[in-house]
């Protein structure tokens, strides 16, 4: 009976165990027939656990100036660690966890710039393996982390990591832009080049792919397969380091002397349209990303730009084949249909002057006479859109501003005739500017020279021309009138004059509107102020556009330009013997107490001839005084003798008769702006302080035909 009660017991156990081995050769065969189980893909398992992959990441591309100078470009970058773990250290005379932590936190306080007590935090962190130290523990250069290594402090490492680096700072930051690590530790750009062209500076990454053992090393005998990474693209810049460099001390300067909001400057070369400078402040450092405004003042912000677009009313006009530059207008104000007074911005304006003469003082009434008698508000529209305005100028920048030249009522196309109620950027006006310089050719700026890949694929950039939107009359015309704007002692741009540079322009002042829509800011600094200028006259090899917003002067921005003026013509050798025959541009001497006869024979060599005050035989005083001679200076030499008989001042300029009279101190009035044509007084007669000289002034213009009078 016993016997047969273990059979029994055991053939259940048997039909149990079956059961069960069933169960398992179906999960089994489930299993091998099945792609998932439990939701897991069993082959991506089973390769994760035997397969190795090793990312090889892609360098990001470096940029460069048009000479090969980096601008930004990947370095090492460090993250400073430290291990708090006991179980870390196996030899006490080697430790290798941080033991001292109130010492380790006062060197390190001192050596990353931080808070000692906030380091003795980080370092007293409880149930962690180890910590790191927040942004100052970041981005550590090779140097910085040498230096901490040398403390010799147990318990501290780095983690290894790229970061990007720009080594001039503050730099051409606007352009460059910056790029930094995304939340998966990849470099992205953020803004200008850098965002632009973020694609091809990535790169694409590699990887690697082998069989791995349980201890992870590679199986022998198993393949390596490898895709190779593709580093990203350098990009070129046409940026030239060195008038980048005039153009940053210019703008740095003007910081340091003056106060204003902002104020932004670009240089480009005016035959090609390559951008040389691109400047602006307030800017920011793009390794530290101190950045306030996320828009390039230059090319993402457009604003009202005043009297420099009577460049183009102008050029409208004459392109229109209406324009009379010697028919003539009641200047000082003007009353639309709507009963809106538009004003000079001297208020009074300058009586009935000509409509050439209303371009050098940069008349308001002068633009509005003219689309009054002359042009529609579709010929001027059409005319800006030609020129680029109220268009994207399609350089390699995101963001661009296309800015607004809708105007539709008479006041509104009035106001847009000499840049009021319209907004442009400046990137807009060098576009515009080209074609003066090429004899009425539009070229399209840009500012990449070149990309070159990681394959050495080269794609250039080059010089883009849009077309012919100006006759060559009209250019010259234009170019007349710029002339006399900035050399005239009255032209509206003189400010911006330097002796022995040709330089022509023209200057604008706009007000600013009010945030809330609701008309303009009042204060006297409540305005921008703008110039354009190229040079030399007769063929511009440089385009310069800057402007600067709420300064109550101009002189921010006069000066900054003239700085650059200067640097530039040096720099590229424009106004040397083989141009300027005449002009010396030496600093007059100090002829005090000389012979007169000397002095004479010494000015020659500038092919000038002194006006000479009184008959003494030596120099008691003379104008001017430290100043750059040139072919055209005006040099007066007053005499040991009171015995003073009035010269010919025909052809002499406003300035000239102010300086020469408060010297002999004889009363005078001046009637009219340019050059003095007439004089009350006939030359050789006796100047007494009971006589008052009368002077009469004009335009030095070139007069082709009759003026007529028109209202």
């Amino acid at each position: 009976m016993k016997k047969e009660g273990k059979v029994k017991i055991s053939n259940l156990i048997l039909i149990v165990a079956l059961f069960c081995f069933l169960i398992l050769i179906g999960r089994v065969s489930f299993i091998a027939v099945s792609a998932e189980v439990d939701n897991i893909n069993i082959q991506e398992l089973a390769s994760r656990r035997t397969t190795k992959t090793t990312i090889l990441k892609a360098n990001r591309g470096t940029i460069f100036d048009n000479s090969g100078n980096i601008l930004a470009q990947d370095v090492a970058s460090y993250t400073l660690i430290a291990y708090l773990d006991p179980k870390r250290t196996t030899d006490a005379d080697k430790p290798q966890h941080v033991v001292d932590k109130e010492n380790t936190a006062l060197v390190l306080s001192k050596l990353l710039d931080m808070d000692y007590d906030t380091v003795l935090g980080y370092l007293k962190k409880e149930g962690v393996y180890q910590t790191e130290f927040g942004i100052k523990g970041r981005g550590l250069t090779e140097l910085e982390k040498d230096t901490i290594k040398a403390t010799n402090l147990p318990g501290l490492d780095f983690i290894e990591t790229t970061k990007r680096y720009y080594p001039y700072g503050q730099f051409l930051s606007y352009l460059i832009g910056y790029a930094k690590e995304d939340e998966n530790g990849n470099l992205k750009g953020e803004l200008g080049i850098e965002k632009y062209f973020d694609k091809e500076l990535t790169g694409v990454n590699g990887k690697t792919v082998y069989q791995k053992d349980l201890r992870g090393y590679k199986i022998a005998g198993t393949k390596e397969l490898t895709e190779e990474k593709q580093d990203g693209t350098d990009v070129y810049l046409t940026i030239d380091n060195n008038v980048q460099f005039f153009v940053e001390e210019a703008i740095n300067k003007a910081v340091t002397d003056f106060t204003f909001d902002e104020i932004d400057i670009i240089v480009a070369d005016a035959k090609t349209g390559a951008i040389l400078g691109y400047g602006s402040n307030p800017s920011f450092d793009p390794n530290i990303r101190n950045i306030t405004n996320y828009l390039d003042p230059n090319s993402s912000v457009a604003f009202e730009p005043g009297s420099t677009m009577k460049i183009y009313t102008y050029m409208a006009a004459l392109e229109a084949g209406v324009y009379k530059g010697n028919d003539t207008y009641q200047s000082g104000s003007f009353t639309t249909k709507d009963k809106t007074v538009i004003r000079d911005w001297n208020r009074v304006g300058w009586g009935w002057i000509t409509f050439d003469q209303g371009f050098i003082y940069s008349s308001n009434t002068g633009v509005v006479n003219i689309m009054n008698k002359y042009l529609s508000a579709d010929k001027l529209k059409e005319y800006f859109k030609k020129l680029g305005f109220g268009q994207k100028v399609g350089v390699s920048l995101k963001n661009e501003a296309s800015g607004k030249i809708d105007f539709r009522y008479e006041t509104e196309v009035f106001n847009a005739a000499f840049g009021q109620g319209i907004t442009t950027t400046p990137l807009q006006h060098i576009k515009a500017l080209t074609t003066i310089a090429n004899d009425g050719e539009l070229l399209n700026p840009y500012i990449v020279k070149k990309t070159v890949a990681s394959d050495g694929t080269v794609k250039e950039n080059e010089r883009e021309s849009l077309g012919v939107v100006a006759s060559a009359k009209t250019v010259e015309y234009m170019k007349n009138l710029m002339w006399h704007t900035i050399n005239d002692p009255d032209g509206a741009g003189h400010a911006y004059a330097i002796d022995g540079f040709d330089l022509i322009g023209k200057t604008g002042t706009a007000q600013i509107a009010s945030t809330n829509g609701k008309g303009y800011l009042t204060g006297a600094a409540d305005v921008n102020r703008s110039v354009s200028i190229l040079f030399p006259k007769d063929d511009p090899k440089i385009i310069i556009y800057g402007v600067v917003k709420k300064s109550l002067y101009a002189t921010p921005l006069s000066n900054a330009m003239k700085d650059i003026v200067k640097n530039v013509s040096k720099y590229y050798n424009i106004y040397n013997d083989s141009n300027s025959k005449d002009n010396k541009n030496q600093t007059i001497k100090n002829y005090l107490n000389q012979d007169i006869e000397t002095v004479k024979n010494d000015l020659q060599q500038y092919n000038i001839t002194p006006l000479i005050i009184g008959d003494g035989s030596l120099v008691t005083d003379q104008y001017p005084k430290n100043a750059k001679l040139t072919s055209d200076s005006k040099v007066f030499l007053i005499t040991n003798s009171e015995n003073y008989l009035m010269p010919n001042l025909i052809g002499y300029s406003r300035s000239d008769i102010e300086v020469l009279f408060s010297y002999l101190k004889i009363p005078y009035n001046i009637k009219g702006n340019g050059y003095v044509t007439s004089q009350s007084i006939p030359e050789g007669t006796k100047l007494t302080k009971d006589l008052k000289v009368e002077f009469t002034l004009e335009s030095k213009l070139d007069k082709k035909e009759e003026p007529t009078t028109t209202s």
